[in-house]
């Protein structure tokens, strides 16, 4: 029970920030989407240590654990446009496959890199 209640507080953080993202976006009618806002001002004040990681971490850990669950109202929309993606379905599965190909090659890489440059750091 005490850990649903750090899951509970630890989103309510997150979306704290998500709606100053979006308070500052509407206000100055910024291109950028809010939640980009919120995500950078959190990763801010997790720079400067003024949000501490064990506030958001149970919450945020929750999300990414369930990440695929935010994704099923997005499919069932795209079936209400069925008739846009019909004469072109093979072209955009084509297109999701290599760009998630091509991320997911180009995110290892990176990890790679960056886990032997901190291995390179701790020697």
């Amino acid at each position: 029970m005490l850990n649903i209640g750090k899951i509970i507080l630890h989103t309510i953080v997150l979306i704290v920030f998500y709606q100053v993202g979006m308070l500052i976006q509407n206000t100055f009618n910024l291109f950028v989407p809010g939640s980009v806002i919120g995500m950078i001002l959190l990763f801010i004040f997790l720079s400067l240590k003024v949000v501490k990681i064990t506030w958001i971490e149970n919450g945020a850990r929750f999300i990414v654990d369930n990440l695929a669950l935010f994704f099923i109202p997005v499919t069932v929309g795209v079936l209400d446009y069925y008739e846009v993606f019909a004469g072109i379905g093979s072209l955009l599965i084509l297109i999701a496959l290599i760009s998630t190909m091509l991320v997911m090659g180009i995110s290892g890489a990176t990890s790679q890199l960056l886990i032997k440059r901190r291995a390179e750091e701790h020697d």
